[in-house]
């Protein structure tokens, strides 16, 4: 059982709504490729979950039977992709379509050996750019009228990242939605394995 606390959280919802305001990161300081998990794998987006949020109180989805991670993952409307740096998992993003015209952004992040390294503005160009098509692969062509159709969104909390909102507007998501809530939350940060992430 992971100790908790009260704490009141703040949600922020941001979305691009038109592809013309998108405005794209510069390019990052680190090479990397960006690859689809077509496989469904509790084991793997459990790790990515657990390792990725660890810094970040992500701690909802920790409970999951392996049965509920089967079932989430087992369902079109849901794919990973993975970005790799010399074969090494480096972050991730997970994307979820959601009738009649949305893709939301349900998971992104880094490993945290890959924070601070200039990759972060370059993957959420990524993560948008395969919403607005992996949106489309939902969308009949006859009426899809190109991915200016498909909404693309996110939620970020006073939890995550300081940067992570304003990194978000930067790129041009715009608030649409902003909720305060007292939640039980994990009293301090979590290891996603015992001793991971030693102090001092």
């Amino acid at each position: 059982m992971i100790p908790q606390m009260k704490e009141r959280v703040t949600t922020y919802h941001v979305e691009i709504a038109d592809p013309a305001g998108f405005r794209p990161a510069r390019p990052g300081r680190i090479d990397y490729e960006v690859r689809r998990s077509h496989v469904p794998m509790p084991e793997l987006n459990r790790f990515l979950y657990a390792t990725v949020g660890a810094d970040w109180h992500w701690y909802m989805r920790l409970g999951w039977s392996y049965a509920q991670w089967e079932a989430y993952l087992n369902r079109p409307e849901v794919g990973t992709w993975l970005a790799y740096v010399d074969g090494t998992p480096a972050g991730y993003f997970e994307l979820e379509w959601q009738a009649p015209r949305s893709v939301e952004i349900v998971y992104f992040g880094l490993l945290r050996p890959f924070i601070g390294r200039g990759m972060g503005g370059a993957l959420l160009n990524d993560a948008v750019r395969t919403a607005w098509a992996f949106g489309g692969e939902f969308l009949d062509a006859a009426e899809a009228g190109g991915r200016a159709d498909v909404r693309v969104w996110l939620h970020t909390c006073s939890l995550d990242h300081p940067g992570a909102l304003a990194n978000y507007q930067a790129r041009g998501f715009q608030l649409f939605d902003v909720v305060e809530t007292l939640e039980d939350v994990p009293d301090g940060p979590m290891d996603p394995w015992p001793g991971a992430y030693p102090t001092g």
